[in-house]
């Protein structure tokens, strides 16, 4: 990743995000950069949308149980009211937030703060999910992860619900979702 130089002393901010299907990673490296800034002992902030309580009420945890405390918040404003005098935020799950969250992104790095988001770039349907193309849009870098189709062994870009439960938002794991490849995810 190309970090641009500060020759002027001051601090600078940025975003990145982090995105993919389910089971690509996505929270994997969210956690694997915020505790790479933890050794550098950077002042970390960690955020999740409340109503994801999958695995743990306050850590993200990944699929591969890998975990980090966070602070669970009902709405993407309240992560400004938690950021003071911090040098990096990270938050998960970001299809969750309500539509202030890029603009809470945005906030945050104008103020010189390194901002980490992971979330679902598309929905079950392979349509954009939530508030990530707006996060796309307001990213300084881009990591886009892919699993490994269940059908055919290729890249899956798409979660596929194997519920016929109707809904953008399901929460669930391997019981309810799949990553599947553009083709796959139209056999039934």
């Amino acid at each position: 990743m190309f970090i641009e130089p500060n020759l002027k002393g001051e601090r600078r901010g940025w975003i990145e995000v982090i995105c993919g299907s389910m089971f690509s990673g996505k929270t994997e490296e969210l956690i694997r950069r915020l505790k790479r800034v933890k050794i550098a002992n950077l002042k970390v902030e960690i955020f999740k949308p409340a109503l994801d309580t999958r695995y743990d009420e306050v850590k993200i945890v990944s699929h591969d149980t890998n975990s980090i405390l966070s602070t669970p918040v009902e709405s993407s404003q309240s992560i400004l009211l938690l950021t003071e005098g911090v040098d990096v935020v990270g938050i998960d799950e970001a299809q969750f937030f309500d539509a202030e969250i890029g603009n809470v992104c945005e906030q945050l790095a104008s103020k010189g703060i390194r901002v980490i988001v992971a979330g679902l770039d598309m929905d079950y349907l392979g349509n954009p999910f939530g508030q990530m193309p707006c996060l796309l849009a307001k990213a300084d870098y881009i990591t886009k992860l892919h699993a490994i189709c269940v059908k055919c062994g290729n890249i899956a870009n798409i979660s596929y619900r194997k519920t016929a439960q109707a809904g953008q938002v399901l929460l669930g794991e391997k019981d309810i979702y799949e990553p599947r490849c553009r083709h796959c995810a139209l056999e039934k």
